[in-house]
């Protein structure tokens, strides 16, 4: 397995909670459909990209890829609805079925009729197969398939330069070299004393356990917000992540975290252009670490986030679970560790 994959499989099995690492896709239809073609597209988008048809079986508490034959798509479940509600909850019922990664391949389709000309395509996929970035791969590959069975065709797509299971050799091979050596030399040294974790207001108790609930807030940024969010970013030659990144940490340290504020950051992970067009789980997680003592100006503040930032993603290769086994820090259920 990648140590992406690595992670998901263990945490699926530390917490076996349906539907919490489950990506729900969901597509309205109108006009229309021919469902044999979207069946075979669904197939040959699987065969395309390997993640997509591969299971996980244990032995001896280690988990192995296997990636099974091409020709066959997720079974196409299909149901007839009677109106919006009875779709939601339908949605809601197949987005909190979970997977059996040992014996079942990590994602499902699921086909809602409404009416002759109107559907409701519901892909969900477990996270250990793909990542918000696959997300567009995988839907122009759908399209361009199911377009050309519509024609009566098989899809002519470029072959994929690599596959998944090269980036899992490859990012075992580079950690076990001076390259991965030089990069966990680096972020031990970035995190060396980090602070077991930040303490912030709150109205209770921290749970023992992480509930997975969670709420939206909506924020609207104005445009004479963001015209100056933009100079100060030309103005210190930053990025404007990095002058959102001071911000938060700006804030938080108002809060009461104190002036050693670790945020960790999820990455694409795609390194290199190759990966670009794959399906599959690439992302990690950077510990940003920025140091807000002294009433620094804002400006400083963005500096500091900035020559951060670029150093994290200079050495974003180390995977974060990698990190956490080499540091060691205290484990709770009820919060992340490092950030």
């Amino acid at each position: 397995l990648s140590f992406a994959q690595q992670r998901l499989w263990f945490l699926s099995r530390l917490e076996e909670r349906g539907g919490v690492y489950s990506l729900p896709v969901g597509l309205r239809l109108r006009g229309d459909l021919d469902v044999g073609a979207l069946a075979a597209a669904l197939a040959d988008v699987a065969g395309r990209h390997e993640p997509l048809r591969t299971i996980f079986p244990e032995a001896n508490g280690m988990a192995s890829q296997r990636v099974l034959p091409a020709g066959e798509g997720p079974p196409l479940e299909s149901a007839g609805v009677t109106g919006e509600e009875e779709l939601s909850r339908l949605v809601r019922q197949a987005m909190g079925h979970g997977f059996d990664l040992a014996a079942e391949v990590p994602w499902r389709a699921h086909l809602f009729r409404l009416a002759d000309r109107e559907h409701v395509l519901l892909l969900v996929l477990h996270h250990i197969a793909c990542d918000g970035w696959s997300l567009g791969p995988l839907a122009r590959d759908l399209a361009k398939a199911y377009a050309a069975h519509r024609a009566g065709q098989a899809p002519s797509w470029p072959p994929l330069p690599v596959r998944y299971a090269d980036y899992s050799l490859w990012q075992r091979n580079l950690l076990a070299g001076p390259a991965g050596r030089q990069q966990l030399e680096f972020w031990l040294e970035q995190l060396k004393e980090l602070p077991e974790r930040i303490e912030l207001p709150r109205t209770g108790p921290l749970p023992a356990v992480a509930g997975h609930r969670s709420g939206a807030t909506r924020l609207r940024i104005g445009a004479d917000v963001h015209a100056g969010l933009a100079r100060i970013a030309q103005a210190t030659g930053a990025s404007m992540f990095m002058v959102v990144q001071a911000a938060l940490t700006a804030l938080l340290s108002r809060l009461g975290a104190g002036t050693d504020i670790p945020v960790g950051v999820p990455v694409a992970g795609r390194v290199d252009a190759a990966l670009d067009d794959l399906v599959g789980m690439f992302v990690n997680t950077l510990v940003l670490r920025t140091d807000v003592s002294g009433n620094p100006r804002f400006s400083e503040l963005v500096g500091r986030a900035r020559e951060t930032s670029l150093a994290a993603f200079e050495h974003q290769d180390l995977p974060f679970e990698k990190l956490v086994e080499e540091l060691n820090p205290a484990r709770s259920l009820g919060w992340h560790p490092l950030v």
